[in-house]
């Protein structure tokens, strides 16, 4: 996988896109604006709706060349021809996923602590997911915030590519990249903005 890609990863909202076309067309905005990488996540919607989403990504994404990764459902991800697919600790585990995912798929995991990181095997994890770095509303499940200081252990300790995620805001890139890490991950940065492309480009444009 090119570390490339993780420069800029949209992680689609549908609550803040405003639905299954709304995350379409913020997909597309925000692809054209130079986001590099876009994650389908939907935890409510059932498989056949994010499948057709997915698809319906896809098409915009592809003569961009920008990879679709499906969050969680490594079934639709193969299904639909995704470019690869995402999981947390408590998804279906990198060994179970690899056994259904085609050579060449790329595989992402998320990570929160340093014991999660170091059972990290890059010959199955393809990058690493990593945060939150503040909470965030847009997953109330997620683990414990672990702020700029667990960033910089845990992407120092990660055997792959790592992305950060979990309410970064545009004040906080330089510190994030000054961590090591190979990008950022946001959700409402994009999703839910009054002009997806212009709030990609103004991230972009701290991204260097």
């Amino acid at each position: 996988m090119d570390k490339k890609i993780l420069k800029l990863y949209l992680v689609l909202d549908p609550d803040l896109c405003g639905g299954f076309d709304g995350m379409i067309q913020t997909a597309k905005d925000a692809a054209q604006a130079g986001a590099t990488v876009v994650q389908l996540r939907a935890p409510d919607w059932k498989k056949r709706r994010l499948a057709a989403c997915g698809r319906e990504l896809l098409k915009v994404l592809r003569p961009l060349g920008v990879p679709l990764i499906v969050n969680d459902h490594v079934d639709v991800a193969v299904a639909i021809g995704a470019d690869g697919v995402h999981v947390g600790q408590d998804d279906l585990s990198p060994e179970d996923c690899r056994r259904q995912m085609p050579e060449g798929m790329i595989l992402g995991l998320s990570v929160s602590n340093l014991e999660e990181v170091r059972n990290v095997d890059p010959a199955l994890v393809d990058y690493v997911g990593i945060g939150p770095i503040h909470n965030t509303s847009t997953k109330p499940d997620a683990a414990p915030a672990i702020g700029f200081d667990g960033l910089r252990a845990i992407v120092s300790t990660s055997p792959c590519p790592s992305v950060a995620i979990g309410g970064i805001k545009t004040r906080d890139i330089p510190e994030v990249l000054a961590s090591g890490t190979d990008g950022i991950a946001v959700v409402s940065a994009i999703c839910g903005q009054p002009d997806p492309s212009v709030a990609t480009r103004n991230l972009l444009a701290l991204l260097v």
